[in-house]
């Protein structure tokens, strides 16, 4: 006879609850018992259950619980099981975090996953038969386009599996949000119907609304050349700047720029000159709007850094030199002010085509989603991979299928209001598809490729390799409890499986790109889990927030360009300049868009701070707590740098950032 103490706790969340009857059963190393108690769970609940069982089940390995229904299956969200035996001292805990529907038996394994004796060398022991629930469930691939990552095989989010989906609540205001953004767009649509659209003043009229404290500064100082320079360090996509080596090749100075070429050549010895080159939208095809044309460029800039650390551009080629004009204009702080004005508008315009595409939607979207496809498809719940990353995929699989039917899809926005949309986009995300390298999403990699460690004033710099390093120590810290020596790494059949899946399948074949396909050593895995988890929570979030503060006053970042590209700078005048920028529809899509996609989430879950306790053994906890400590240093450390700035770098701030790709 022994007596043990179960307590069962169902989500928060709305619907969470059940009125079906569940079902539980103890399984031990000595047997196993059906516990006589059937439970209607009530949403944020936990009940406590002191029951009497005829014989000592030993160490508890599994809770098996089936939900019956007679008429309707009402699923019930479960969070924890804990259970207490005779004799114990500490509690067995059995984590579920996810949605049971059906009336199969379906069994949650101990949460330590210590000690199980497994055949992959991890101590992990293979899942029972009944096992049902995350991991190792068989999520299908699909192609989207051809030539770019795998994604889950759903063509809209109603095909996915319920704990893949958004709970009610993030549903609910998701869609509220879009509904909220309309009504305020057509609201400006209405004040600005018998308005002029002449001046860049008339911005104004549709600058109101939702705007953070940024936004405005940016409204007020974005013809600066020093606040454009900046944006290259700090801004909504800091991930184009790079020192320049040499000269670039495409870079052609006609006769009378000698002393141009001089100073030029004086910044580049002395380290101070650098460059972002937008070739990769050389020659896409434009979007359509309306029976209208819309026009790209691929401009280049050069930008000098100041001994005080201000970035300052110095010459923009909006244009590469081609057989029908060789010699491309050439654009200059000291040109007329309006041709100066457009030709950074330009650039501007270019920097939101890649931010969108290539370093938001496929450096982080497109590459977190085959994390999670991988993730299910490969590895079962007990593994401590799957508990290490599961927190940092939730709702990554609807907002990349929202997304997919919404926003880049045939008729989405981009399709509506951005001049790579109309197959442009697809033709973008393939070119840079082919430039995703395994160095590029590792911070200490890619910013020494490009010459940016060490700059004071780079500010994503210095946090995104802060943000790496405690990142890191929390990932070694997880595995070197699992994995005592690089050899149980390499005898891990699923963990291998899983690596395979992402670098050969997913990412399409991404070895060739340096993306390994096997798992060595200890090492060689904690660097590629994080990398796995700073692309899913750092890396988007200094990408995604920026949207909020950056292109809400459209002319600093405009999703189109109405006129092509000038040739001549005494033709510059403020018609071309208001007939180049969107229209009043484009820059108010635009605003209300990047609000909803930019705008802090009411669920957001800061990195880190996931209630979900996966792990259950004092010693994993003890790491995850560490992880927390390092989070709130670095967080006090930013804002007290902060504190000193006239441009505060918020977007690298631990309570900040998502645990997950959620928008």
């Amino acid at each position: 006879m022994g007596r043990y103490c179960v307590r069962v706790t169902t989500g928060a969340w709305l619907f969470s609850g059940s009125h079906n009857r569940v079902q539980l059963w103890l399984v031990g190393a000595r047997g196993d018992a059906e516990l006589e108690l059937q439970l209607r769970p009530a949403r944020g609940q936990e009940e406590e259950f002191d029951l009497d069982i005829p014989k000592d089940l030993g160490p508890l390995q599994f809770v098996k619980l089936c939900k019956h229904h007679s008429l309707v299956d009402d699923a019930w969200f479960c969070d924890l099981i804990t259970v207490r035996g005779p004799g114990a001292s500490e509690e067995a805990a059995f984590p579920c975090y996810q949605w049971v529907q059906g009336q199969g038996v379906l069994s949650l394994p101990e949460g330590t996953g210590e000690g199980r004796g497994g055949d992959s060398g991890t101590g992990i022991a293979d899942p029972p038969v009944e096992w049902g629930l995350a991991g190792g469930q068989s999520q299908g691939w699909d192609t989207w386009k051809e030539g770019l990552p795998l994604t889950i095989a759903a063509g809209c989010q109603d095909d996915l599996p319920p704990n893949m989906r958004f709970h009610e609540d993030k549903r609910l205001d998701f869609e509220w949000a879009l509904k909220a953004g309309a009504l305020e767009m057509v609201l400006k649509r209405i004040y600005t119907l018998l308005s002029s659209w002449n001046h860049l003043e008339d911005f104004d009229q549709i600058f109101w609304g939702q705007k953070s404290i940024l936004a405005e500064k940016v409204h007020q100082c974005w013809q600066d050349d020093e606040l454009f320079g900046y944006q290259f360090l700090n801004g909504a996509n800091p991930m184009l700047l790079r020192r320049s080596a040499c000269l670039p090749s495409r870079l052609v100075l006609p006769p009378g720029m000698e002393a141009l070429r001089a100073q030029l050549e004086r910044e580049l010895q002395n380290g101070s000159l650098f460059e972002a080159d937008f070739i990769l939208l050389d020659g896409l095809p434009t979007n359509v709007i309306r029976g209208e044309k819309q026009y790209l460029a691929a401009p280049l800039v050069l930008l000098k850094m100041e001994p005080n650390g201000k970035l300052l551009p110095m010459l923009i080629q909006i244009q590469p030199p081609g057989p029908s004009s060789p010699t491309s204009p050439l654009f200059l702080p000291s040109d007329p002010p309006l041709a100066w004005l457009l030709a950074k508008v330009w650039v501007r315009n270019s920097d939101f085509q890649l931010h969108q595409l290539q370093y938001h939607l496929l450096n982080t979207h497109l590459v977190a989603e085959v994390m999670a496809v991988a993730t299910m498809r490969c590895l079962p719940g007990l593994h401590p991979v799957f508990k290490l990353l599961i927190p940092h995929i939730r709702y990554t699989m609807e907002i990349n299928t929202r997304a997919r039917t919404q926003l880049i899809s045939e008729g989405g926005i981009f399709d509506k209001v951005v001049s790579t949309g109309g197959g442009g986009h697809v033709q973008l995300l393939r070119r840079a598809m082919a430039q995703l390298t395994y160095r590029s999403l590792c911070p200490p990699d890619d910013l020494a490729d490009r010459g940016l460690l060490g700059i004071p004033s780079a500010l994503y710099a210095h946090d995104a390799l802060r943000l790496w390093g405690i990142i890191a120590q929390y990932v070694e810290g997880i595995v070197h409890l699992f994995y005592h020596r690089d050899d149980v790494v390499r005898g891990d059949s699923e963990l291998q499986a899983w690596c395979r899946e992402i670098t050969e399948v997913g990412l399409c074949h991404a070895q060739e790109r340096g993306f390994p396909i096997s798992f060595q050593s200890r090492k060689q895995l904690c660097h590629f889990l994080t990398m796995c988890i700073f692309t899913c929570t750092a890396q988007h979030g200094a990408i995604n927030q920026g949207q909020l503060d950056w292109y809400a006053w459209v002319p600093n970042a405009p999703c189109t360009m109405r006129m092509p590209p000038p040739t001549t700078k005494e033709e510059v005048k403020m018609a071309t300049v208001m007939g180049s920028l969107p229209d009043v529809r484009q820059a108010c899509l635009q605003m209300t868009i990047t609000w909803h996609l930019g705008r802090r989430q009411p669920d957001m879950v800061p990195l880190g701070h996931h209630k979900e306790k996966y792990f259950s053994s004092p010693k994993a906890k003890a790491v995850l707590n560490q992880f927390q400590t390092d989070l709130e240093n670095l967080e006090r450390e930013i804002t007290a740098r902060n504190e000193q700035l006239d441009l505060p770098y918020d977007y690298l701030k631990p309570s900040r950032i998502e645990n997950s790709v959620t928008i």
